[in-house]
């Protein structure tokens, strides 16, 4: 799943970043409400976490933006503006919900999970043969068994999922899961591959993940 955090506060932004990545979320940042709407209305995400006192646009008028162009991802207002008439101000916009700072991480992550269950989409349960992704609950199963993946292989594979049959980069892979600049003179990314392979791929007969030459890595079922 990915989350788009619109936060001007440095250390904010890096603790959210550094938590949701932990838990199996591919995150991206903007620090001021310009930037925030801009990707917002570009990218592909499937849950906002947004400050309300940005610098450029504050996060009414960024939600208020949204809603008027059409596009329906879910909105959680992270603020330590914590009046009745801010949280109702908030909701009447069209956001989802509402957490005041300072907060509890585990808080944050149960309601951004929660508004991802209620909102529900097509893309929550990825299926590709006889394996099943389940985005929202952090869950892989093949044949029926449960995969044990930690948080970075299944970032992995739910980037890998929500592309399939698409070839993925190593410069992609490495930005979204490990949020860092590719380097050819590193293997991590092909380390984790094989890594995530010797779950998904090797108990079985048909392999599922596969190499593309020269760019990196795709999920599909092949004949």
């Amino acid at each position: 799943m990915k989350v788009l955090v619109v936060e001007d506060e440095r250390k904010t932004a890096a603790y959210l970043r550094k938590g949701l990545t932990e838990n199996g979320f591919v995150v991206d940042c903007a620090d001021d409400g310009a930037a925030g709407l801009e990707r917002a209305l570009t990218g592909e995400y499937d849950v906002l976490i947004v400050d309300i006192m940005l610098p450029k646009r504050d996060g009414w008028s960024l939600l208020a933006e949204l809603r008027k162009a059409g596009t329906a991802t879910p909105v959680l207002f992270l603020t330590a503006r914590d009046a009745i008439d801010d949280r109702v101000k908030g909701l009447e916009l069209g956001a989802d919900d509402y957490l005041v700072k300072p907060f509890a991480f585990t808080e944050l992550l149960a309601r951004v999970r929660t508004i991802l269950r209620r909102v529900g989409s097509s893309r929550d349960v990825v299926h590709i043969a006889d394996l099943e992704i389940d985005l929202i609950r952090h869950r892989a199963t093949r044949g029926g068994k449960r995969l044990d993946l930690t948080p970075k292989e299944f970032a992995l594979l739910s980037l890998l999922a929500r592309h399939t049959g698409e070839a993925i980069s190593r410069h992609l892979i490495a930005e979204q899961v490990w949020d860092v600049r590719f380097d050819s003179d590193t293997n991590v990314v092909d380390v984790h591959v094989r890594r995530l392979r010797s779950k998904v791929d090797d108990p079985f007969e048909k392999k599922l993940i596969h190499t593309v030459r020269g760019v990196g890595y795709v999920l599909e079922d092949r004949p």
